[in-house]
């Protein structure tokens, strides 16, 4: 069998066209380079919106690149290696997302025709919904872009709730609901702000308004406390794009914690976990919508056994932002995610913008 040669990463620095909030006005990309004893080369990422990025580079480039070589060239082989190598550090958080960048190399290179083709193709296209951090955004700001989305033919929004009033909460998904209509799916995401009590009042108030999912109101290791949630609130719950682990995701299934799941596949490491989460999920008969990373989430959308949708935050994926060279391998129209043809993951970065984002660890920011 092949076997792994060498990998090295770079930290980039990438401006953001539409800021998450005041002062985040970049998102951290890793790109590694991975080659085999057979002389081949895949490329995979890693990505952290706000922190980590900085972190999960050096790891690959001490331990993971130590550890690396000599190791099947095998996406499932290698990762429990490495993933038993490093767990000293932690199952999960930086691990897994440092081993992501391993993982979707090896997967570039055994995708040979195609991430789709190689996990199996279920359906052609998979439904888009748009998404934003705009909790920051004034009511208009905020009307104005679920309109975008509804004109584009989107037909399920995403937007941000957990602000220090829930009555301004209400007022904010009141008017999105009434700009985009009753046929559209309306989900809502409080980002960890809320304890339980909060949480159970929120959905109440919020209810009225017909919400497709309420995402993660409560910290995202609150197993107990996302059960009982669900138990007493009366909106489907979402969570798991801050959930590591095979473990963790099993963990909230068993406990009956939420209606949804979204696993990260750069923070849960990468495909083969990813894969791994999506079987078991599968067992219980709950829905996998990947999160974020529309260039990658829409291939994967398309394979998974059961229908999912596309996370597309407006003016944030890599082919928004300028990242790729030539077409991005997911075409999103009207509504709709089409994975394209291309060999491996059909991630080809463009080597000018990496040059002109790349980022030395040791300066401050």
């Amino acid at each position: 069998m092949t076997v792994i040669a060498d990998l090295a990463s770079t930290l980039h620095r990438v401006p953001m066209i539409r800021p998450w909030e005041p002062g985040r006005t970049f998102v951290e990309l890793v790109v590694t380079r991975l080659t085999t004893g057979d002389g081949r080369t895949g490329t995979g990422f890693s990505w952290a919106p706000n922190v980590g990025g900085a972190a999960a580079h050096a790891l690959l480039e001490t331990d993971v690149r130590e550890a690396a070589p000599g190791l099947p060239a095998h996406p499932a082989v290698a990762f429990d290696a490495l993933s038993w190598r490093l767990h000293e550090a932690g199952y999960g958080g930086l691990t897994t997302t440092a081993l992501a960048a391993v993982d979707l190399a090896l997967w570039d290179l055994a995708a040979a025709d195609g991430l789709t083709a190689a996990l199996g193709r279920r359906r052609a296209a998979a439904p888009v919904y748009g998404s934003g951090v705009n909790r920051h955004y004034t009511l208009e700001e905020l009307v104005a872009q679920a309109r975008r989305w509804a004109d584009a033919g989107l037909t399920a929004v995403k937007i941000k709730v957990g602000l220090p009033d829930l009555a301004e909460d209400v007022a904010r998904v009141a008017a999105v609901r009434d700009a985009v209509g009753p046929g559209v799916r309306l989900m809502l995401d409080a980002n960890q702000r809320w304890d339980l009590y909060r949480a159970l009042r929120a959905a109440e108030a919020l209810r009225p308004y017909d919400p497709a999912w309420l995402e993660e109101p409560l910290p995202a290791d609150d197993v107990q406390g996302y059960a009982r949630l669900r138990a007493a609130a009366g909106v489907p719950v979402a969570l798991g794009e801050n959930t590591h682990t095979v473990r963790q995701f099993r963990d909230l299934l068993t406990a009956g914690a939420c209606d949804v799941l979204q696993p990260n596949v750069v923070r849960v490491g990468g495909i083969t976990p990813f894969l791994r989460i999506a079987e078991l999920a599968r067992a219980f008969g709950v829905p996998v919508h990947p999160h974020l990373l529309p260039d990658l989430s829409g291939q994967l959308a398309c394979c998974l056994p059961l229908p999912a949708m596309v996370e597309d935050v407006e003016d944030a994926s890599f082919a928004a932002l300028g990242l790729l060279a030539g077409p991005p391998p997911v075409r999103i129209e009207k509504g709709l995610a089409h994975p394209g043809d291309h060999p491996g993951l059909g991630l080809r970065f463009d080597e000018a913008v990496l040059a002109a984002t790349r980022h030395d660890p040791g300066t401050r920011r």
